[in-house]
């Protein structure tokens, strides 16, 4: 890790942010400048005798200059470095992740491929070998010409598989040798596959990764120094006050004649009145890219989920895989050597025997590939919960440099991702069952579904359900109610007991509702496009599109809440931004 050029130049650019601080931060100490001069000076007076006159004058002085107050633009400055510093720092650690994660991949690739030549070449020794015997008997004019023009081709064959998985093989190891530093040793043990950790189901899998991804913890340092440089701009519009000491000597100092020495001490006030509305323009600007970098984090989220979505789903599937496969490659190998007994004695054509051989090729070509690609499944989904490093024992020393101060105890807070809930798609199961009764009866086609859609109906929420506490459709507009009264017991009253917001922690979930619902001026919620699916007689999913405005801000969303029959009562188990 200490010599990847990837994980160096982030590193390289995570100092390179902490000397940005430093330089910002000088604002706060003094200034202090020598000038020195010398030349000479020549006016004219109409009232003076003679009119004109020239001087010679020479000098130096010293300024002192201390920065009283400039509308907060160097301390906002300092907190939007700071900011840029831990997203340079989280994209060390991601960077670091997603190394540790190329170099595992091509350990494992190498291994793939050495695997792939054996295979090729003992491939290669069969059909030679059924060359050679087949030639033997043309010879002896026992056996027909078309054979041996078979057997030669597929020999042929033979040798281009093999050529492309030598070929396969130096490329793995050159990329071996670019993320690793050197070539890869000639004996590389088969390390276990890291099945540590996984979480029980796609959804945990999911959430894990958005809570821990260092990529998303990046984007939303971004979106802080966003909106500090917000600040920085705003900070345009005050004035700019400095304490200012200057002293100094010299001839004719500062072109006054038989001046020797001079010292000034002032307050200097610099206040911009007009400059042409740049400064708006600018906030406008700053405003945007704030926008652009709300969008980025969600985006960046929405990335994440995918990534673990795919690789958590690759190691269910790569494990059923596998099974099947092994079970395919010992049929096949059973049914290659009784072909070849049978070829032996005549019962068999060559043909038969060939297509054996590149059918046992075949599969175990195939249970190579998903045993090794099992393997990296299982790298993928620890790094995309960032955990791959800590699984593979890489010490904090060469995986990352320590933490700054401002990462200790560091939370995403109010500033999670709003269009991303940790919601992953589930691959619907294979009913081996029923499509073994469908081959039975002769069945036709079934039509396709959308991946992730169950095909069971959905359940009915039971009458007495709603009787006793009310539909969930009224309940959803009492809760939008509560909101729109700024009642927060009575908006908290909806949420169940256990309750779990889908980012950060419950008290800091109040904190954040509570902070809204204080906030002078009057609140608007509509509700628009209500949907209500019944997931099962206590539970009901209701999805909708939310209007929402208050003093100085409005946004249109798409949300879901999740409500669930306890005690006679529809309550919020989950809400989550669509």
């Amino acid at each position: 890790m200490a010599s990847n050029p990837d994980v160096t130049g982030r590193f390289n650019a995570y100092r390179a942010a902490s000397d940005a601080i430093d330089a910002s931060r000088g604002g706060f100490y003094p200034r202090l400048d020598l000038s020195a001069n010398v030349g000479r000076d020549r006016d004219s007076i109409d009232s003076r005798t003679p009119e004109s006159q020239s001087i010679s004058r020479s000098g130096a002085a010293l300024t002192l200059t201390q920065l009283l107050w400039d509308g907060l633009a160097t301390s906002r400055d300092v907190g939007r470095l700071g900011h840029e510093r831990l997203a340079r720092y989280f994209e060390v650690v991601d960077v670091t992740e997603q190394t540790a994660l190329e170099a595992a991949r091509a350990y494992y690739d190498v291994l793939r491929y050495r695997r792939l030549v054996t295979l090729a070449e003992d491939n290669f020794v069969q059909h030679r070998g059924a060359f050679n015997q087949i030639n033997s008997r043309v010879r002896a004019g026992v056996g027909r010409g078309v054979d041996l023009e078979q057997a030669a081709a597929r020999l042929a064959l033979a040798e281009s598989n093999l050529s492309t998985e030598v070929s396969n093989l130096h490329d793995v190891s050159a990329r071996y040798q670019r993320v690793v530093g050197e070539a890869p040793p000639a004996s590389l043990p088969l390390p276990t596959p890291l099945r540590a950790a996984i979480p029980a189901s796609a959804n945990d899998a999911a959430a894990e990764a958005i809570r821990r991804s260092p990529t998303i913890s990046a984007t939303v340092e971004s979106l802080r120094s966003a909106r500090s440089a917000v600040g920085v701009r705003e900070s345009a519009y005050q004035p700019k006050v400095e304490a200012r000491v200057r002293a100094g000597a010299g001839r004719n100092f500062d072109g006054v004649q038989d001046q020797r020495r001079d010292s000034t001490a002032e307050i200097v006030l610099n206040w911009n009145l007009f400059n042409g509305g740049s400064d708006q323009a600018r906030v406008r600007q700053q405003t945007k890219l704030l926008t652009q970098a709300e969008d980025l984090r969600d985006k960046a989220c929405r990335d994440v989920r995918q990534t673990v979505a795919i690789a958590y789903n690759d190691t269910r599937k790569l494990s059923d895989q596998l099974s099947y496969l092994d079970r395919n490659t010992i049929a096949i190998e059973k049914a290659r050597d009784a072909y070849r007994q049978q070829f032996d004695i005549g019962q068999r054509s060559l043909l038969d025997l060939l297509n054996a051989e590149n059918e046992l090729y075949t599969a175990r070509r195939s249970y190579a590939n998903a045993e090794y690609d099992l393997g990296i499944a299982y790298l993928r989904t620890q790094a995309s919960m960032n955990q791959l490093s800590a699984q593979l024992g890489l010490a904090r020393d060469q995986a990352a440099p320590e933490a700054p101060d401002d990462a200790s105890g560091w939370a995403v807070d109010g500033d999670a991702p709003t269009r991303c809930p940790a919601d992953a798609i589930v691959s619907p199961p294979i009913d081996f069952e029923a499509l073994s009764r469908r081959a039975a009866s002769g069945t036709g086609p079934a039509t396709p579904i959308a991946a992730g859609v169950s095909t069971l109906p959905a359940a009915v929420v039971a009458p007495a359900a709603v009787a006793a506490g009310g539909s969930p459709l009224t309940r959803l507009n009492g809760w939008a109610a509560a909101w729109e009264a700024k009642d927060l017991p009575r908006y908290l009253g909806f949420y169940a007991p256990g309750f779990t917001p889908a980012q950060g922690s419950v008290a800091a979930w109040k904190a954040r509702r509570q902070a809204m619902l204080t906030k002078s001026g009057s609140i608007s919620v509509k509700l628009d496009s209500i949907d209500a699916k019944a997931v099962s007689p206590t539970v009901t999913q209701t999805r909708f599109k939310q209007s929402y405005s208050s003093n100085g801000y409005a946004d249109v969303t798409a949300k879901s809440l999740t409500w669930q029959l306890i005690d006679g009562q529809w309550f919020i188990i989950k809400e989550s931004n669509l």
